[in-house]
């Protein structure tokens, strides 16, 4: 799962942002109170795919399910696999009766925004992200 994540950050031109570690994603993804939950396609015994989420409340909507990252590794690319957890994510909410999910794109990755958008996804360009580092 770091190679992936390690691989994505280094796509979205940002890979001295990557502080979480093998153990702290063992620690919240694992652990007694799982922060997240996730979902990895395998292919020949290695991790080429992973999907991770977690539960967040909308005032206006209910439980939400964000789709923090969605990562297909370059080389497998093109063969369903980032479908396939993407509709694994919808199965997911829909099974625990989330209101909708959501998640970020950026807006340089054309084919991401294609992706989504094969979807019927709405990309809303009106919201700014904000955030603090502690």
């Amino acid at each position: 799962m770091m190679q992936l994540i390690q691989e994505l950050a280094l796509f979205e031109k940002a890979p001295n942002e990557v502080v979480a570690t093998t153990e702290t994603l063992l620690q919240h993804g694992f652990g007694e109170h799982p922060l997240f939950v996730s979902w990895v396609a395998v292919q020949g015994g290695n991790i080429v795919g992973l999907a991770l989420c977690y539960v967040r409340y909308s005032t206006w909507k209910g439980p939400v399910l964000y789709l923090e990252d969605l990562i297909v590794t370059e080389s497998h690319r093109g063969q369903g696999i980032g479908k396939s957890l993407f509709e694994t994510c919808i199965e997911y909410a829909k099974r625990k009766q989330y209101r909708k999910m959501v998640w970020q794109v950026l807006d340089w990755n054309t084919p991401a925004i294609d992706f989504y958008r094969g979807y019927g996804a709405d990309l809303d360009p009106e919201w700014l992200n904000a955030s603090l580092d502690f």
